[in-house]
This record gives C-alpha cells, structure tokens and sequence, in this order.
C-alpha cells in the first residue's frame, strides 16, 4: 500500500471528501495548497498527525516539485469553474497540470490520478472544456501511467448546484432554464467519485494509463432538476425558458461579481449534454455503484424548506 499520498487541491468541496476516503483508508495524506490557512479543516478528518498541510503555489515549479517529493501517489484536483486574474483556466487547467505531472515524474511517484471533467473536447466552444482537454494531454505526455477521471456535476452537502439553485428558489419567483432546459446531467455523488480515487491510488495495476467517465446511475434534464429542487424544498415557482443568447447577454455581466452566479463561458458548456459516451470506462469498471441524487440531495436540501426540517412534504414527495 502507499503510504503517502500528495493531494493539490485538497481545500475544495471535492478534496474534503478526497482526503476523508483516503484517510479512513490509513494513508498518510499532504495537502499542497496555497493558502494553507484555509484548509486547516481538514485536519480532524484524520487521525492526529496524518494529515498535513503545506504551502504549494501549482503556478511555481519549485513549490510543487518540495510538495511532491518523497510521495508515491499524487492526486491533483485542482480546477475553476470561472477565471480570475491568474487563477484562469490555462494556469489552472493547463500549465499547473502539467507541472504537476512533470514533478509526479521527475520525483518518481508511481501513481498519478488527474481530475478532469466529463465531455472536455478541444474543439468545445467553452474555454473551460478546452482547456481541461488539453491538460489531460499535457499529462498523459509527462506522466503516461496517469489515471484520468472525468465527472459530471458533482454533488453533496457542500456543492455549487443544488444549493445555488434552491437559495435562488428562496428569493426569486421563478428559476430560470438556460436553453430551455433540455440539457441532459448524470449528476454523481462527491463521496462516489472520492472512492474513485481512493480506488486509482490503492490498486494502480486495474486504473493505470486509463480513463474512465463517472456519471451517477440517472440521466437528468435541466429542468428535471430544477424541478426536483422546488419538490425537495416546498417551493412553488415558476419554470421560465431563457434561450442560450439572452442567457450569455446576462451572463456578460454576471460574470463581474465576486462569485458569479452565471458567465458566458457557462452558457456554451450548457449548450452540450453532459452524460457518459459510449463505450466509456465507468464506476462499473472500478467495481463501484454509484449514490443516487434522490438518495442523497433531500438529506441537505431540508434547510431551503419555508420551516426546514419541520416541513412537511406532500406525500410521494
């Protein structure tokens, strides 16, 4: 068994439950983030001692290369969903994979497991999209063993999805269907694609030099599961159609607050469905059965209920 494992991107919604499988796995865990500051959380999530926190910039070579050193496993979660300033996505998605990778290497580390994102194609209209597929090559180039491991929409307790748009259902009468809401999702459990990485880094031999797509067992449309959210959280709104290009004017100037509800680069990645192709490597494959998001969302959307745990649902809700 490897006995440490160097996470980058340990400090986000995914990494907590990243470090949490491999520590109730017995692994000794380094978390390499920026700021280690904010990712002090994570210690109680192991045993005292198991789990440590070091500064590592991905965009400094040098950094990286100390963070990585002496590990045999590396982990790199590390990604963003909008840019800003140098946290954009051809530093993130492209250049900080690739150094990543090349000190994975160079240190001599035996596994290598890169996040990446379901249906990333170069030739995608979203720059978010192009850029992940180009540090999946990047990677495959300096470290060819590497496991490559593409979600769609992660969820859990934490996530960016169910309890964006269910805090949206408190205080709007309406939500909005970008597309009129026919985009489909195979929402997958954050815990689910944890133990997909936990599985990459405990047995290289079965996931090494591969990909596999992770989608949960259901395909959704968007308005699906808008209208799933307003079950789960007793909400009456209304479902409004926004077609893509009044979606991306919108956008154009979401994208300036702080954290942005919605950018354009968005608006071009919901044009495309975000599912398993065919043929892909899966959970199946890594004898995992993934969580359902009805058994799963309803235990952390009760908080957006009018009375939140007291509320009662109508029956066959």
């Amino acid at each position: 068994m490897t006995s440490l494992v160097t996470v980058f991107g340990g400090s986000g919604f995914l990494g907590r439950h990243v470090i949490r499988a491999l520590a109730d796995a017995g692994y000794r865990i380094r978390v390499a983030v920026r700021r280690p500051n904010l990712a002090n959380y994570l210690l109680p999530t192991g045993q005292v001692g198991q789990i440590q926190i070091v500064k590592a910039n991905v965009l400094k070579p040098k950094e990286v290369a100390a963070a990585v050193n002496g590990t045999e496993a590396v982990v790199n979660l590390v990604g963003v969903l909008y840019a800003r300033g140098r946290q954009n996505f051809e530093n993130l998605h492209v250049k900080a994979a690739e150094t990543i990778a090349t000190a994975a290497k160079k240190e001599g580390a035996s596994v290598l497991v890169h996040m990446s994102s379901m249906g990333v194609s170069p030739e995608s209209p979203s720059a978010y999209a192009r850029t992940k597929a180009t540090g999946e090559w990047r990677v495959r180039e300096a470290f060819p063993a590497a496991t490559i491991l593409r979600p769609s929409i992660v969820f859990g307790p934490e996530d960016e999805f169910f309890n964006r748009f269910a805090t949206l259902a408190r205080y709007l009468p309406f939500l909005p269907l970008i597309g009129g809401g026919r985009t489909r999702f195979q929402p997958v459990f954050a815990g689910d694609v944890a133990a997909a990485v936990l599985r990459a880094v405990a047995d290289p031999a079965l996931t090494r030099g591969r990909a596999y797509e992770l989608g949960g067992p259901t395909v959704y449309t968007f308005r699906e599961l808008m209208a799933f959210i307003l079950k789960e959280t007793a909400r009456q709104r209304r479902l409004i159609g926004i077609p893509f290009w009044l979606a991306s004017l919108e956008a154009s100037w979401l994208q300036f607050l702080p954290n942005p509800p919605l950018t354009p680069d968005q608006v071009r990645l919901l044009r495309q469905d975000n599912v398993m192709s065919a043929g892909a490597l899966t959970f199946s494959d890594l004898g995992i059965q993934p969580d359902s998001v009805e058994a799963i969302v309803p235990n952390y959307l009760w908080r957006f209920r009018p009375r939140g745990q007291y509320q009662t649902l109508p029956r066959g809700a």
